[in-house]
């Protein structure tokens, strides 16, 4: 049972944060496809000349994100792969511009079986069990690179973020490149950015500018199509803002040949900002380091 509880988990860790390794080698399309500065879709395909109004409401989204340098909480870890359904514990640790680590322990004993940690610099994924461990640059990952990916681009779906790939901080200028369906109905309005084979959407709440979900497609004609739902609920007051303690998403790719699926239920029982941890993790000497691509071939042949 141990083995299977770290495969799975492993298997969510690295197909969130090396999605795509597996056909890396052949992304190679980095054109940029954003749409017209400033404009805003509707629904009936025109496009509306109050510009202004979507720059303004893509302000006040990026308003209201957390200023907070440290997020830290317990949580519950949820994570399902096709039909099998699994729940441990585990922590976040999160230290804005600095690290994100997820941990995750086996039941009762609280020994820890699986970290996963984005830095600025690496990727870094550690099976405790196997005494093995992946750690990769951002530029060693194609897929990422070739795309805009980094650690701010990752970071900013765990913190409830919009994100302009390729950049550490979204400036006024940036507000402009987004794209906002003001004539959405509903409780949302969608904000929608596309980069090469990369297409983001976002669903912002219309009075309070909180993210609700977050969408991350790639597609390829000759290897598929891979797509990222994020999900955020159970809205906290972190100092004066709201940050979601709930966060599920799902990862499903066809890059393989065969569909997978997998999906991940994040919630931390509180949202505290304490900052006496340490940020980096030493790999013992004693674990074995391997291939990130050979990993998730590993894992997704399951």
């Amino acid at each position: 049972m141990k083995m299977k509880w770290n495969r799975y988990i492993c298997l969510a860790c690295i197909s969130f944060a090396l999605v795509g390794c597996g056909s890396k080698k052949v992304l190679t399309d980095t054109s940029m496809q954003v749409g017209p500065s400033g404009t805003i879709s509707s629904n009936t395909g025109t496009t509306a000349p109050t510009a202004m109004s979507a720059v303004a409401f893509v302000e006040k989204v990026v308003d209201n994100q957390v200023t907070t340098k440290n997020i830290v909480g317990d949580m519950t870890f949820d994570i399902k792969v096709e039909s099998k359904d699994l729940s441990v514990p585990g922590s976040v640790h999160m230290r804005k511009d600095e690290v994100v680590r997820l941990q995750l322990f086996i039941p009762l004993l609280g020994t820890e079986i699986g970290r996963l940690e984005l830095t600025p610099e690496y990727v870094l994924v550690i099976d405790r069990l196997h005494k093995e461990y992946v750690q990769a640059n951002y530029n060693e990952l194609e897929f990422m690179k070739n795309n805009g990916l980094n650690f701010y681009s990752l970071q900013a779906l765990f913190w409830n973020e919009l994100t302009m790939p390729g950049t550490k901080q979204l400036t006024s200028k940036d507000f402009r490149k987004y794209d906002v369906d003001l004539d959405a109905a509903g409780e949302n309005l969608p904000i929608s950015l596309k980069k090469g084979n990369m297409t983001y959407k976002w669903q912002a709440n219309k009075e309070k500018a909180l993210i609700s979900n977050a969408t991350v497609n790639y597609v390829s004609n000759s290897h598929g199509s891979s797509d990222l739902t994020w999900d955020y609920s159970d809205f906290t007051k972190v100092d004066a803002k709201q940050f979601p303690a709930n966060q599920m998403f799902k990862f499903t790719t066809t890059s393989t040949g065969k569909k997978k699926t997998v999906e991940v239920n994040i919630k931390m029982k509180s949202v505290k900002t304490t900052e006496k941890w340490e940020t980096k993790t030493t790999v013992s000497s004693k674990y074995k380091k391997v291939q990130p691509e050979n990993v998730l071939g590993k894992l997704l042949g399951m």
